[in-house]
C-alpha cells in the first residue's frame, strides 16, 4: 500500500489562501534547512526536502495549483515524468530565482552582492582611544591625536597605476565584477554568483603598479586630528569624527573615525549618571552644635552648613553640582555628599577629662534610656556604668 502524502499546504507551512511571495518565502526556508548539501547523507533531510520541493512546484504554478485545490493529489497520479521524484514531473517548475539566493548563502555570495560589488562603497570606520581625567569628562575638553591615515597617492592619483599606465579589464571577469559558478542540484544546473577574487569586484586590475603606493592608491601617513570631547561623556563612550576613516573603493566616501573615551578614577568622587558622590568628615563637635563646613565639588569648593545633632553617615545633597547630561542641554545632576562623624584617637589629658565630663552630663542618662525596661538585671550590673574611673 503506497503512503499517503501530506497536504502541500501543510507540507509548506501556509494557508491556501497564502500568495506567491508567501509560498516563496515557506520553501526557501524550508529548502535551506533540508537542502543535501547542507545534511550530506541524511536520509530524512533529503525526503524531506523533496516533498517540499513538491509542494512548492505544484502551488507555485496557478494552473497545477487549481487542478490540486479541486482533485488533491490525485490530480498527478501517474503524470511521472524523468526529471520528477516518486512519480511526480518538475518540468515548468521555476527554482532558479530561490536556488541561486540559497547556493549565495551557502558558498558566501549572492547575486545582489556581486551586481553591487563594483559600486561606490564606504570606507571601514577606525577605532582609536584617548584618556582623559574626571574633570575633562565633566566639562568637556579638545584633544589631538597623532594617527596612521591612509590618503589618496599623489603619484598615481588613487588609481594604482604607475605612471603613464592605466588600470586593465579584469581577464578573469571580463570586467563585470562578477563570476557565475554553477552546481548541480535535483532540479539541474544552478547559477551561484560571487564577487571576483582577482579585482575584488571593481572590474579592473593592475598590470604595472604604481611605485610608491605599491598598486594599493593609498600611502599611509602620520597625521594630527582634533578631537572636541562634549561635557557630561562617561568612560566608555565613543565620539565619532566623520570622513576619517579608511578610503572608499570605487569613488565611495571615507569611513568615520571612532574615538572611545577613558575617563580616569578621581580619588575623592565618584560618578554614576550624571550624578557625583564623595564623602566628607566632619568633627563631633560640628555634628552635635552645627557648623559650617567646606565641601570639595567639580566647581571648587563650597561652604555648607550642617544642622546641629547631625548623625554620621547622613547624605546631604548639593543640587546643579553634578555632570552635565549629554541629551539635555544646560540641564546637570547633583553631587550627594555623606557626612562622616570622625571619632578621635589621640587625646590629650585634659581632652581626656572634658570628656569625661562631658559624659557624665550626657552618657549616664543615654545609658539609662538604652537600659530602660531591662529590670531583670542585678543591681550590681548598675553599679558599673562608670568601671572606667
Amino acid at each position: 500500500m503506497a503512503e499517503q502524502k501530506r497536504d502541500y499546504y501543510e507540507v509548506l507551512g501556509v494557508d491556501k489562501n497564502a500568495d506567491e511571495d508567501a509560498l516563496k518565502k515557506a520553501y526557501r526556508q524550508l529548502a535551506k534547512k533540508y537542502h543535501p548539501d547542507v545534511n550530506p547523507g541524511n536520509k530524512e533531510a533529503e525526503a524531506k526536502f523533496k516533498e517540499a520541493s513538491e509542494a512548492y512546484a505544484v502551488l507555485s504554478d496557478p494552473e497545477k495549483r487549481r487542478q490540486y485545490d479541486q482533485f488533491g493529489h490525485a490530480a498527478f497520479d501517474g503524470s511521472g515524468g524523468a526529471g520528477g521524484f516518486g512519480g511526480f514531473d518538475f518540468n515548468g517548475a521555476d527554482f532558479s530565482d530561490i536556488f541561486g539566493d540559497i547556493f549565495g548563502d551557502f558558498f558566501g555570495g549572492s547575486r545582489a552582492r556581486g551586481a553591487r560589488s563594483n559600486c561606490p562603497m564606504k570606507g571601514a570606520n577606525l577605532r582609536t582611544s584617548v584618556r582623559i581625567t574626571f574633570e575633562e569628562a565633566v566639562f568637556g575638553v579638545e584633544k589631538e591625536l597623532e594617527l596612521n591615515l591612509k590618503d589618496e597617492c599623489k603619484t598615481c592619483h588613487g588609481t594604482g597605476a604607475k605612471p603613464g599606465t592605466s588600470k586593465e579589464t579584469c581577464p578573469k571577469c571580463k570586467g563585470q565584477g562578477q563570476i557565475v559558478y554553477t552546481s548541480q542540484s535535483f532540479f539541474g544546473t544552478v547559477r551561484n554568483v560571487q564577487v571576483c577574487p582577482d579585482c575584488k569586484g571593481s572590474g579592473k586590475i593592475v598590470r604595472e603598479k604604481c611605485p610608491d603606493c605599491g598598486g594599493t592608491g593609498y600611502v599611509t601617513s602620520r597625521k594630527k586630528i582634533a578631537v572636541s570631547i562634549p561635557a557630561g561623556i562617561d568612560n566608555g563612550q565613543c565620539v565619532r569624527i566623520p570622513g576619517k576613516g579608511e578610503p572608499g573603493t570605487n569613488g565611495g566616501e571615507r569611513g568615520d573615525l571612532l574615538v572611545e573615551v577613558i575617563v580616569a578614577n578621581h580619588p575623592i568622587f565618584q560618578r554614576q549618571d550624571t550624578n557625583i558622590y564623595s564623602t566628607v568628615p566632619i568633627s563631633f563637635a560640628v555634628a552635635a552644635l552645627g557648623g559650617e563646613v567646606l565641601i570639595d565639588t567639580v566647581d571648587g569648593r563650597v561652604a555648607y552648613e550642617v544642622k546641629p545633632g547631625t548623625q554620621t553617615d547622613t547624605r546631604v545633597r548639593l543640587k546643579g553640582k553634578g555632570v552635565p547630561s549629554l541629551r539635555y542641554r544646560d540641564v546637570r545632576g547633583d553631587h550627594y555628599v555623606t557626612l562622616v562623624v570622625q571619632t578621635p584617637d589621640k587625646l590629650s589629658k585634659e581632652a581626656k577629662d572634658l570628656l569625661k565630663q562631658f559624659d557624665a552630663l550626657t552618657g549616664d542618662s543615654l545609658n539609662a534610656v538604652k537600659n530602660a525596661g531591662n529590670s531583670s538585671k542585678d543591681s550590681d550590673d548598675s553599679k558599673k556604668k562608670k568601671f572606667w574611673k
